[in-house]
């Protein structure tokens, strides 16, 4: 029997080390959202912007101002965490990635069981509270996740088969599966659309190395942007008029770890390629927290909506508390040893202009801790960020977009951190 979408209603209450972890992970970059159905109940004349987050395996909604403050609850049976996922263009609607019981752990390794985890996408109207699921029909693996929307009734999707990464281009009831990159030749994500909605740009982790690539949305008329044997090329966002794309640039043979990496900014076509920063000044692999609040992911750069570029740059001399351990076998997809005691300096936020190179910083403590993971909001009048002290783990804030006025917005669930924040703003 096929199997069956399942609807439900919302109560409120690297494969190399770097891939694996991005086969569930999802862009924070430039994705809006509308307003809940609860907020209904205190209709403002003004929509409010609010934001998006992870925290302890929850996602959790929250005003820009810290006020409103709640987590989804899906109530879904056997499902142990769940995250946001690409957003419709009408503004109601948002696909959600939920993840049963992970198969890795105790005597089974990360790069052979964790994509034997059997995960689940969904649809959730935001007005409506209602809870379909997607992408059941014709099933392709038991580990799917959602990339990016590519029209109102079709998605890529990252499958993984035997620990083969691949695209494929579906309709949202998981049928019609047409092969957007092809098995073998390496693991796509870092998907991201142009403003046109006609060309996609994404890395890809291929034998040859870490490259980046722009093609049609059905995976045809491929260009590449950039690909050398020693630089891993990561992450790409476009800019507001379609004319750049920025992505990462990791000297990896130096940095095992990928702590590190320079800005850089390509032509679509694959006709300029620039290095836009020096001495790998970016904060890459984020990590973050003690050994009980330990976490971390990859930092991309973000556009403007004026075309500049915010990303995290560090202090001379800066190292991380969570020390990466080359010389030993990478069984947990973190590898790290933690060392505060080592640690040193921290990271701001940026505002690179490519225009003039001018470069603004926007955040600055002291003593200094470690801000990351910035976006615009949509309006341009704020940015949004996350901030952690060195061992602790991150919180968000919210500043004005000169980086003025920065405040607390939230902590995550118990204080034990918060990530991954993405603006949106309620349908009008």
């Amino acid at each position: 029997m096929p199997a069956q979408p399942r609807t439900r209603h919302l109560l409120f209450t690297e494969l190399r080390r770097r891939d694996f972890l991005a086969l569930a992970a999802l862009s924070p970059a430039f994705v809006s959202f509308s307003e809940p159905a609860r907020a209904a109940e205190n209709p403002e004349s003004t929509p409010r912007a609010r934001l998006l987050f992870t925290s302890q395996g929850k996602t959790g909604i929250v005003n820009d101002d810290g006020s409103g403050l709640r987590y989804f609850d899906f109530q879904v049976p056997g499902q142990a965490s769940w995250q946001p996922g690409p957003s419709f263009a009408d503004g109601k609607r948002l696909v959600f990635l939920s993840m049963e019981p992970r198969r890795d752990g105790p005597g089974r390794p990360f790069e052979e069981y964790y994509t034997q985890t059997p995960t689940h996408l969904w649809v959730h109207n935001l007005e409506s509270g209602a809870l379909d699921e997607i992408c059941v029909k014709d099933r392709l693996a038991p580990f799917v996740t959602p990339a990016l929307m590519v029209g109102n009734d079709r998605i890529l999707v990252q499958v993984v088969r035997q620990k083969v990464g691949q695209i494929y281009n579906v309709r949202l009831d998981g049928s019609d599966a047409r092969e957007f990159t092809r098995a073998g030749e390496g693991l796509p994500y870092g998907l991201s659309l142009s403003p046109d909605g006609r060309r996609v740009a994404f890395h890809l982790a291929s034998p040859q190395g870490y490259q980046v690539w722009t093609s049609d949305i059905d995976g045809s008329n491929r260009i590449r942007l950039a690909g050398q044997p020693d630089h891993l090329y990561f992450g790409t966002n476009w800019s507001p008029d379609g004319k750049w794309i920025v992505y990462v640039d990791c000297l990896y043979r130096q940095d095992p770890g990928h702590d590190w990496a320079d800005v850089c900014i390509g032509r679509p076509d694959g006709s300029e390629h620039r290095v836009v920063t020096s001495g790998q000044a970016m904060w890459f692999a984020a990590t973050y927290g003690d050994a009980m609040t330990r976490g971390g992911g990859s930092n991309v750069p973000v556009w403007t909506r004026d075309g500049s570029i915010l990303y995290p740059r560090r202090l001379p001399q800066s190292k991380v508390p969570w020390e990466f351990q080359p010389q030993r076998p990478d069984v947990d997809h973190f590898n790290r040893d933690f060392k505060p005691e080592l640690a040193r300096g921290g990271t701001e936020i940026c505002r690179f202009d490519p225009r003039d190179g001018r470069v603004t910083v926007l955040t600055h403590s002291d003593p200094p801790v470690w801000d990351f993971r910035a976006s615009e909001s949509p309006d341009g009048k704020h940015i949004v960020f996350c901030r952690a002290s060195t061992g602790g783990a991150p919180a968000i804030w919210v500043a004005d977009a000169d980086g003025t006025n920065p405040r607390l917005v939230t902590r995550g669930q118990n204080d034990r951190g918060a990530d991954h924040p993405r603006w949106f703003q309620p349908a009008t």
